[in-house]
C-alpha cells in the first residue's frame, strides 16, 4: 500500500496482508527459533530467528509506512534501538546532542560512549546560531535530538535543524517517541534516522518492551540490521506480534491523548497550586505547524513556597493520585505520572538536572485515554492536598 493511503489504512493495512497459507486475517505469530531448509544450500528467506521472522517483518513494514520512510529495524527496546545507532561511530567521533533529552540516552552517551573516546556537547536546539557554531565546531557524526523533547516537552524546528546539519554533514537522529508517527513525520523534514521506543504509543499498552530505527537510507539500514544481528538486540515475536497490534489503533488512541491532553493542560494553567505547564501548545506557532496535534504528554512544576521541601510537596501529590498511576514509562492507554528528578533522569547528576529545569517539584504526565472529567478531578484532590504541606 503506497504511502499516500490514509495512517489508519496503512496501520491497518501495511505489512498485513491476509496469510497466504490459511486466509487468517491476522498475521500469523511465528514462534519458531530456527527454519527448516529444504535442501542443502537452500532457504524459503528465513534461516535464524535472531536474523529474522515473518512477524517482526510485517511489523517493521507497518511502522516504515507510517513514518514515510524506505525500511526500519526492530530491536528489544528503545534504548537498544538507540545504542544501535550510536554503535555506529568510531572513536574519536562526536555527537551533539539537545539539552533536552531522555536522562537513558544521556546516561549512554555519558557512561557507555564517552569512556570508549566518543565525547558529546550539549546545544540548545532552540538557538540555530548556537548550533551551527558548534557543528562548524566539532564537526559530529550525529547530532541528536527529541520534539517535544523529554521531560520539559521543548519543540524544536526539525526542518530548521534539518537545513543547518545538511549544510556541514552529519546525521540528524530524531527520537519521535513522544510525538509519535501520528503527530509528525521527521524524515520528510531532514532527518536521517528516527528512532522510538515502541514501548511507548505505538505499544499502547504498557505490556511490552520495544525499539526501532526508521530510515531511508538502504546502506544505514543494512548496517543497522548487521549490529541488530552481531550484537543480539533483537526484537521477539511475541513483542513484535503485541506491537503491531498496538499499531493497528494508534491514529485513534492519539486523537484521545491528544484532546485529553489539551484539557489538563488549560486545567493545570489555572490551578493556584501549579507554578508552570509544559505543554507543546503554549509554545506558539511551531507546534500547529510541525505537528497534527500536541500530544498526550505535560508536564507542570507544583508551587511550593519559601519555607517548603519541593520534595515533600511532590511526594504529597503523588502519595494522593488515584486514577494517575505513579510509573515509570508513558504512551499507554492508562494516565501515568512520574517524577522525572528520581525516576527517568535521576542518571544526571543533579546540578545538570537543575540547570536544565528538571526540578524536584517538576511533575510529567502520560495522559491516557480515560475520561477527561475524571482525571482532571484526580488532579484536582492531589494539588489541593499538595497545597497543603
Amino acid at each position: 500500500m503506497p504511502h499516500h493511503q490514509g495512517f489508519n489504512s496503512r496501520a491497518i493495512h501495511v505489512g498485513q496482508e491476509p496469510d497466504p497459507t490459511t486466509g487468517s486475517t491476522v498475521p500469523p505469530l511465528y514462534l519458531t527459533s530456527t527454519y527448516t531448509q529444504p535442501s542443502f544450500g537452500h532457504h524459503l528467506g528465513y534461516e535464524y530467528g535472531r536474523n529474522d521472522n515473518p512477524t517482526r517483518d510485517s511489523f517493521e513494514q507497518a511502522l516504515a509506512s507510517l513514518e514515510l520512510g524506505q525500511g526500519a529495524v526492530a530491536y528489544a527496546s528503545g534504548m537498544a534501538a538507540s545504542d544501535a545507532v550510536l554503535r555506529i561511530l568510531a572513536p574519536g567521533d562526536r555527537v551533539i546532542a539537545a539539552e533536552d533529552l531522555y536522562g537513558g540516552v544521556y546516561r549512554l552517551l555519558e557512561r557507555v560512549y564517552r569512556v570508549q573516546g566518543i565525547v558529546t556537547e550539549y546545544v540548545d536546539f532552540r538557538q540555530p546560531d548556537v548550533l551551527e557554531e558548534a557543528i562548524k565546531r566539532i564537526r559530529p557524526r550525529i547530532i541528536w535530538m527529541e520534539s517535544p523533547s523529554n521531560p520539559l516537552l521543548t519543540v524544536i524546528d526539525i526542518a530548521q535543524v534539518g537545513a543547518i546539519v545538511a549544510r556541514w554533514g552529519g546525521w540528524l537522529v530524531v527520537d519521535n517517541t513522544f510525538a509519535s508517527p501520528y503527530n509528525q513525520n521527521p524524515l520528510t523534514l531532514g532527518a536521517d534516522l528516527v528512532v522510538h521506543s515502541t514501548t511507548k504509543y505505538i505499544g499502547g499498552h504498557s505490556d511490552v518492551i520495544g525499539g526501532a530505527v526508521v530510515a531511508n537510507d538502504p546502506d544505514l539500514l543494512r548496517h543497522l540490521r548487521f549490529i541488530r544481528n552481531a550484537a543480539g538486540g533483537t526484537l521477539g515475536p511475541f513483542e513484535a506480534w503485541l506491537t503491531l497490534r498496538g499499531l493497528k489503533t494508534l491514529g485513534v488512541r492519539m486523537e484521545r491523548h491528544a484532546e485529553n491532553a489539551q484539557r489538563i493542560a488549560a486545567f493545570l494553567a489555572s490551578h493556584q497550586a501549579v507554578e508552570k505547564v509544559y505543554y507543546p501548545g503554549t509554545q506558539g506557532v511551531l507546534a500547529a505547524r510541525q505537528m497534527k496535534t500536541c500530544g498526550g504528554m505535560v508536564s507542570f512544576v507544583l508551587k511550593t513556597a519559601h519555607s517548603q521541601d519541593p520534595l515533600a510537596v511532590a511526594r504529597s501529590f503523588f502519595n494522593r493520585l488515584k486514577m494517575f498511576a505513579l510509573a515509570e514509562s508513558l504512551g499507554g492507554v492508562e494516565s501515568l505520572a512520574g517524577h522525572p528528578a528520581t525516576m527517568t533522569h535521576a542518571a544526571l547528576p543533579e546540578p545538570e538536572r537543575e540547570r536544565r529545569g528538571i526540578v524536584m517539584s517538576l511533575v510529567r504526565l502520560s495522559v491516557g485515554i480515560e475520561d477527561v472529567a475524571d482525571l482532571i478531578a484526580d488532579l484536582d484532590q492531589a494539588l489541593d492536598q499538595a497545597s497543603r504541606v
